[in-house]
């Protein structure tokens, strides 16, 4: 019996190509898939074209050892992947008298009669094996042809995912063998892209070649580039060995501009930081609007040390409730540095806190100046053992910029935490 090693997802429905509809289902798919080392080498989105899905599926059925098929299995003319399976394979589609009944008997425990519409549900290709569906009247379909395994699964999430689950226990994965996809992530603050890529691809070579390659993808958001190393090993305590080791070697070249190995955010990094050293943190937010403090608070147990938050928007709101100097503000303007580091001793003072943030700028789109464009960001933070204050100049729409920000706060207070620790020792 041939092993499963590759497989593709396609998503049917022209509501997936719109902007109100996202596609999960193909990321529940891939994370299944991979658990067991079946690697996922393409996903596409097809609207209810028939000739369009023909052409996705039949390229797919050249590439992979496995496709999957999520949608497109209701009762209307709109609902086309089984007829589009079936003519592809060139199986006639029969209608199945049990699970006729079966969509019956689902009706009726509702107390409704079915409609006729719903037999098309019942149509299965010739040597199809049904799967079941507990949560909708949907079946799914298994499919083998030419060593190649076809499964077709219900759009909804809530039916999809236990089929999904089923079968993974059931077929997939004694099919799969014994090889596992291992992944590791390592994620870099301080750095652009390119200046991450240049560090780490001195590396890159020895990773991915030999019997054991690893797999290197760069990927960039705001304030962070993670670098994720994927090994496929029929050995997984080996194959985890391997990775470790490239991970170190990363690390250790990135140095303190690493701020995880483990997949954790940077408000978990921070809020472990903090907790450890039995510190506590005040946040004043103009420009970030309380989304630096609520980062802070998503982490469990942010109550040992998160003690105070103040969203000081407006110049009166810095003076009255944070103390900065209304002479300070007219002299630098409420996005500087001196504003910043006084918002983050007010919030510092009126809290009593090992720290103090201070976070102002332009999230835009207006407001800006050719002095002080829009991502302009003023940000500092306050201990006991000194004070970091730096501007940055952000880019991006409105809610990257103030993410942007808090995540470049809470990289300077794990920065400074840091170095108070390496100092302590």
């Amino acid at each position: 019996m041939r092993p499963i090693l590759t497989a593709e997802i396609i998503a049917v429905g022209s509501e997936l190509l719109t902007p109100t509809r996202i596609d999960t289902n193909s990321l529940a798919i891939t994370a299944r898939l991979e658990e067991h080392g079946i690697r996922v080498r393409a996903k596409a989105v097809v609207g209810d074209s028939r000739d369009d899905l023909g052409a996705v599926f039949s390229s797919a059925l050249v590439r992979s050892d496995l496709v999957v098929l999520s949608g497109g299995l209701g009762p209307t003319d709109d609902d086309i992947t089984r007829d589009v399976v079936a003519d592809t394979l060139k199986r006639p589609l029969r209608e199945d008298p049990a699970l006729v009944e079966r969509l019956r008997a689902r009706f009726a425990r509702r107390g409704l009669q079915m409609p006729e519409i719903n037999r098309r549900q019942a149509m299965v290709p010739d040597g199809a094996e049904v799967i079941p569906n507990p949560n909708g009247t949907a079946p799914g379909l298994w499919l083998e042809q030419d060593g190649r395994i076809v499964v077709l699964l219900p759009g909804p999430p809530r039916e999809l995912g236990p089929m999904m689950e089923a079968l993974m226990r059931e077929r997939l994965a004694p099919r799969s063998g014994e090889a596992r996809l291992l992944t590791r992530i390592v994620r870099v603050a301080g750095q652009t892209e390119s200046h991450a890529e240049e560090i780490a691809r001195p590396f890159f070579e020895g990773w991915t070649s030999g019997p054991r390659p690893i797999a290197v993808t760069t990927l960039a958001s705001p304030g962070s580039i993670d670098f994720h190393l994927t090994l496929r090993s029929e050995r997984p305590a080996d194959g985890m060995a391997r990775l470790n080791e490239a991970v170190r070697a990363l690390v250790q070249a990135f140095g303190e501009d690493a701020y995880t190995d483990d997949e954790r955010p940077m408000e978990h990094v921070v809020g472990s930081l903090l907790a450890e050293r039995g510190y506590t943190v005040a946040a004043a937010e103009s420009c970030t609007g309380g989304l630096l403090t609520s980062r802070l608070t998503d982490v469990p147990g942010s109550s040992a040390y998160v003690q105070l938050a103040v969203i000081a928007y407006s110049n009166q709101a810095k003076i009255d409730l944070l103390s900065v100097p209304g002479d300070l503000i007219a002299a630098h303007g409420a996005v500087s540095e001196p504003v910043a580091q006084a918002m983050a001793t007010g919030v510092r003072t009126r809290a009593g806190t090992t720290l103090g943030i201070g976070i102002t700028g332009i999230a835009g789109p207006g407001g800006g100046t050719l002095e002080k464009p829009v991502g302009t960001v003023a940000i500092a933070v306050e201990g006991p053992w000194g004070s970091h204050v730096r501007t940055r100049l952000l880019i991006g729409s409105r809610e990257h910029i103030k993410f942007w920000a808090t995540q470049v706060a809470l990289d300077d207070v794990r920065r400074l935490v840091l170095r108070e620790r390496q100092q302590a020792r």
